[in-house]
């Protein structure tokens, strides 16, 4: 098949979007297919680039000031009709509902091509970094929303990565085409529960004697990392010894150094900023509990590299977080914004060395469920069913 992917956010943008869309393409072509991605240039300036087994169509592009890394192809629709001209594909795969998605929706319609349109999105995400909106949020949540709906009801296809994120969505009642939950998957040929080499302990300066909980992810307002952090205060007060190792970046980074500054942390806490593919990997290995304070996440591909690297989650109770944080199974499911009950939950899980040991062999056991192999063969099957329809 020839599969055309529109993302407005990709690689090397760091978020779930930008690594499910990068995991999808990489893995359709690994099966044989024929796969282009449409993402915004990192440059500004249009432009084709290899991505080892598929190519990536870079498009005209300007900076967006609310997100890291994240650039904008605000009136991309001449690129897109001339690259779905070009390329001719049997499907159209959209990951989000901006500017590149619109574009690929619209000429998608236009030409008859089969589209899946795969929801990420909660209108949290958006608002928590826009707080100049906060007095109208909810009204813009409400408009967002409708969006969202109106412009899925024109694809073919829709997904969402749980079937608490259609729940949530409410789209059943919106949406009267095939809609399913389709796991983003996780690469479990990568994330493994192995014992990180000392390098790693030495290259970002982390305690090889001591627990260490672990956040891996964007460092934005809408992830509620201040919780987190805040957290860790009562750790630290038990167990001194604790460690926090926060790893990404994001438009929150200055605040959340500074609040672990005004809380005398600073030889407690480790940013390490941006990483590598392979530092991730390894970073998820040194944890002893992975911590997931976010209340807005259509499933989190983050925690679930943490739980295919053998850690327990200490997660809130929202979103989408329960279908993989099992309370008192692989975890602790606490309150949103709770900082006690999440310090309660760590503490648990350090303090108890058969608890962690019992806890890590569940989180394996669920992340098993959702590997990328199988997320792989149920897109290709929608789209084979949508080409034959």
């Amino acid at each position: 098949m020839k599969i055309l992917i529109a993302s407005d956010l990709h690689y090397p943008t760091i978020n779930g979007v930008a690594t499910f869309s990068r995991n999808l393409a990489r893995g359709l072509a690994d099966l044989g297919h024929e796969v282009v991605v449409i993402a915004p240039s990192q440059t500004g300036k249009k432009c084709k680039e290899v991505d080892g087994n598929h190519v990536i169509v870079r498009t005209n592009s300007v900076p967006f000031p609310f997100y890291q890394n994240f650039r904008i192809s605000p009136n991309p629709a001449r690129e897109v009709r001339k690259i779905i001209e070009d390329f001719d594909p049997d499907v159209i795969h959209i990951q989000m509902v901006l500017w590149l998605g619109s574009a690929a929706l619209k000429y998608g319609n236009k030409f008859g091509i089969p589209i899946v349109s795969t929801n990420h999105a909660m209108p949290e995400n958006l608002m928590d970094n826009l707080k100049l909106l906060a007095p109208v949020s909810r009204s813009i949540n409400y408009i967002l929303k409708a969006y969202g709906a109106r412009f899925h009801s024109k694809a073919d296809y829709v997904t969402l990565p749980t079937q608490a994120a259609i729940d949530m969505f409410n789209a059943g009642d919106k949406i009267k085409i095939p809609m399913a939950p389709v796991s983003n998957g996780i690469d479990l040929a990568r994330f493994t529960p192995q014992e990180a080499p000392k390098s790693v302990y030495e290259k970002f300066h982390l305690p090889n004697d001591a627990p260490i909980v672990t956040y891996i992810g964007r460092l934005d307002a809408e992830k509620h990392i201040s919780v987190l952090v805040r957290a860790f205060v009562r750790v630290n007060a038990q167990h001194p010894e604790a460690h926090l190792l926060i790893v990404g970046d994001g438009t929150d980074a200055p605040r959340l150094k500074a609040l672990v500054k005004e809380f005398g942390l600073q030889q407690h806490v480790t940013f390490t900023g941006k990483v590598s593919d392979e530092d991730l990997v390894l970073l998820h290995r040194v944890g002893t509990v992975y911590c997931m304070p976010s209340p807005a996440e259509l499933q989190s591909i983050a925690t679930l590299e943490a739980m295919a690297s053998g850690q327990p989650i200490v997660a809130v109770d929202a979103g989408a977080l329960r279908e993989l944080c099992q309370h008192e199974r692989n975890g602790y499911l606490c309150e949103q914004d709770n900082d006690e009950e999440i310090a309660a939950g760590i503490i648990s899980i350090i303090e108890d060395a058969s608890l962690r040991e019992s806890m890590s062999k569940e989180s394996l056991a669920i992340a098993k469920t959702h590997d990328l192999q199988t997320t792989l063969k149920q897109f290709e099957k929608i789209y084979q069913d949508l080409i034959k329809a």
